[in-house]
């Protein structure tokens, strides 16, 4: 399975430049290409703070991956940002909570 995903993926982005050649895609088109990534990093982020595997659950991870997402929109330094997640997310989890 996983070399059939690699032989598709492969096939996929080499389909790109054969198909468009040296044509420009529509600014529209390229507008939601950049914001893929932080779309899928962001869906990520959440079903990893928010899943545990069999539903969704608000716990010790949640709290820290909030607590980072709050320093960052008061435009705090991400290192402290990052190092905030990890002392409540580790504070939480040290008082039980799962």
């Amino acid at each position: 399975m996983i070399v059939a995903v690699a032989v598709l993926t492969a096939l996929i982005k080499g389909a790109g430049p054969l198909v468009l050649g040296s044509r420009q895609l529509p600014p529209r088109l390229v507008g939601v290409i950049v914001l893929l990534p932080s779309a899928l990093l962001a869906a990520l982020v959440v079903t990893t703070a928010l899943a545990d595997g069999q539903a969704i659950r608000i716990g010790a991870t949640a709290a820290g991956v909030a607590t980072g997402g709050v320093l960052l929109l008061v435009r705090a330094p991400l290192v402290a940002a990052v190092v905030a997640a990890v002392l409540v997310t580790a504070g939480l989890r040290a008082l039980g909570v799962a």
